[in-house]
């Protein structure tokens, strides 16, 4: 299982740090707390775009396409 850091996520997402924030605390984006950051497993980010591109469109599946994150 891979984790990315809350800046990672903020990027892939194209949000700011604080809104990742937001979401991990308001239990929408799952992540676990490493001593005093946190870190979210790749699939959540997957899932959580996936389901908002959904919500977004009205659609029930969105087409798993482009679901590899490159990572630095």
């Amino acid at each position: 299982m891979v984790f990315l850091t809350v800046a990672e996520v903020a990027s892939v997402m194209r949000v700011s740090k604080m809104t990742i924030y937001r979401l991990v605390n308001s239990g929408h984006l799952p992540a676990i707390r490493v001593g005093r950051s946190f870190r979210v497993p790749e699939q959540a980010v997957h899932e959580f775009l996936r389901d908002s591109a959904a919500e977004t469109v009205g659609v029930e599946e969105v087409p798993d396409s482009a679901e590899t994150i490159e990572r630095p």
